[in-house]
């Protein structure tokens, strides 16, 4: 068997299993965006019509996708903010320290995501562990409404995405080559200047892959803000999840998705390019 052969043999598998379970959902989602309603839910394929673009056009939900991506970024933004710097740590640890720390980053992902969620509803309801710390010390008077609001909304896609940063970041840091700062400290350049001009720079692939990871998962989440946001205000998840499972305009549904996806394919795209133009600087150095 000739090496290509046996190459395309060994993918065929993971490629069966993409083609069934991603590209042919996504083709079908994209062939459901020129169908209507059908009069009971359901689609009616007898008349094609592009009534559904230009209803994901309308204002209406056009806010919601800039409310949803505003939520995403502030997540993204605070996950960078927080993983960074922990990755950093990691990444600079003794080496027999590194797993041990790295099994801390990631130990949240041993516990169902809806039990995470539900967790910080017992933290900050108005009765719950913060509350009851800052009324306790004296800090605040009364309880605070942390709960069914924006920024508990942020806090538990952070909490649930910063692991993807870390991982990410640690990696291009492993892949560093340490020479370069020694250099640049040899030259006289001080910590904070070496950090910013050789590492930051170097390690821009990893902050990229994981800011996209943050704000691809956080846009499309629907769990997130209905149990902490309480339903008070609604992201392009749960608008997705309200035309598929209530009102069962499923072609409408798939016209709000499909703008998702080619969202999150920009956001991939320049991901890729960022990560091919750091590697082709890091070749030039």
């Amino acid at each position: 068997m000739k090496p290509q052969h046996a190459s395309w043999l060994l993918m065929a598998p993971g490629l069966i299993w993409l083609g069934l379970l991603m590209v042919l959902p996504c083709a079908l989602v994209f062939v459901l965006i020129f169908f209507e309603r059908g009069i009971y839910g359901g689609i009616d394929w007898a008349a094609p019509t592009l009534e559904n673009i230009r209803r994901v056009l309308d204002p209406l939900y056009l806010s919601i996708f800039l409310d949803s991506a505003l939520v995403a970024l502030s997540a993204t933004v605070i996950a960078l903010l927080i993983g960074y710097p922990a990755a950093y740590a990691i990444a600079t640890a003794p080496p027999s320290r590194q797993t041990a720390l790295l099994f801390l980053a990631i130990l949240p992902f041993w516990t169902n995501y809806l039990i995470r969620t539900y967790a910080w509803i017992v933290l900050l309801n108005p009765a719950g562990l913060i509350n009851a710390a800052l009324t306790g010390t004296g800090l605040t008077s009364e309880p605070l409404p942390l709960l069914y609001t924006r920024p508990a909304v942020v806090l538990g896609l952070v909490y649930s995405y910063t692991p993807f940063v870390i991982l990410a970041v640690y990696s291009a840091l492993q892949r560093l080559d340490p020479s370069y700062a020694e250099a640049s400290r040899d030259l006289g350049a001080g910590r904070a200047q070496t950090f910013l001009r050789i590492t930051l720079p170097l390690t821009a692939p990893g902050v990229a892959a994981g800011a996209v990871f943050v704000f691809v998962l956080s846009i499309g989440n629907f769990v997130t803000p209905d149990l902490l946001g309480g339903g008070k205000f609604q992201m392009v998840g749960n608008l997705i999840y309200d035309q598929f499972l209530s009102a069962r305009d499923w072609p409408f549904g798939a016209a709000l998705s499909a703008l998702l996806i080619g969202l999150m394919m920009v956001l991939l795209f320049a991901q890729a390019i960022a990560t091919l133009h750091a590697r082709g600087g890091h070749a030039r150095a």
